[in-house]
Formats: C-alpha cells, structure tokens, sequence
C-alpha cells in the first residue's frame, strides 16, 4: 500500500511541475493588443495636439492678438500684442515638439505592433504540442512527466503481475 501511495505521489509532483514550468510571460498576441490599444492612445492624443495646434495658429494671427486685447487698456498696447504672440509662439513650439516626440513613438509602436502580430501568426500557426515541447524548459518537463507515467506504467504492472503469481 505504501509502495501504490508513493508511486501515486510521485505522478502527481512530475505533473504538478509540469504546469508550474509553464511561461508567464504574455502570449504575442496579448502583446499586439496592448500595442494596438497604445497606439489609439497615442494617435488620439496626436489629434488632441493636433486640434491644439490650429488653434494657436489662428490665435497668433495679428487681428485675432488684437482681437483678444481690445478689453485690456494700456498705454503701451504694442508691448501687450508682442508679449502675447511670444507667449502664443512658445506655446506653439512646445505643441509642435510634443507632436513630434508622439510622431516617433507611433512609428515605434507601429513597427512594434507589425512584429507582434506577425509573431502572433507564427504561433498560431504552429501546432500545439510543438509549442509546448519546443522551448527546452518545457521539454524538460514534457520528458519528466512522461517518463514519470512510463515509470508509473511499467511498476504498477510489475506489482500486478507479481502479485497475480504469487497467488497462484
């Protein structure tokens, strides 16, 4: 009885570590949608600086700087109109460069996202138990979980027969 607990042990840790060894790491095509949801991200906030952008470009026009300071009274109004298309103008600058820095991050992600779903093609395409032997970590444990059942097999049967003799 000892002999059938133990063997029956020893099967279930050879197949307990052989779902232990499975990767926790995210599968290719997880990977393409996180990229893909990041890349909405970015183009949406590209369209927000974008939207921005127009609208600092026809705030600096001179009648619409004029425009905006027609209720402020001032003594040197030319002073006022050159502080606030300066400020108008580094505004914009900032917008721009912001623009281009989310410009380069969407290429990456872009480049990124065409490398996941094709690796995600890959994989799909491959068989299950390939993939499943064919990183050696998890052949390792393929082999162990097998030979633990033909160790397994091959003992119980042994036990069996001998005891069937011994009966006769």
């Amino acid at each position: 009885m000892k002999l059938k607990s133990g063997l029956v042990l020893l099967f279930l840790l050879a197949f307990s570590a052989s779902a232990y060894a499975q990767d926790t790491a995210p599968s290719a095509a997880e990977t393409a949608d996180n990229l893909k949801m990041q890349l909405l991200d970015v183009q949406g906030h590209e369209n927000d600086l974008r939207s921005r952008l127009e609208q600092l470009d026809e705030a600096i026009k001179p009648e619409n700087i004029e425009r905006s300071l027609a209720g402020v009274g001032s003594t040197r109004p030319e002073e006022l109109r050159e502080a606030r298309r300066r400020q108008l103008s580094i505004e914009r600058d900032g917008v721009r460069a912001q623009l281009q820095t989310l410009e380069t991050t969407r290429v990456r992600l872009e480049a990124a996202l065409a490398n996941a779903e094709a690796l995600a093609y890959q994989q799909s395409a491959r068989p299950t138990q390939m993939m499943s032997a064919s990183s050696p970590r998890r052949y390792q444990f393929f082999l162990l979980g097998g030979g633990s059942l033909a160790v397994l097999a091959l003992g119980g049967g042994a036990l069996f027969y001998r005891r069937k003799l011994k009966r006769s």
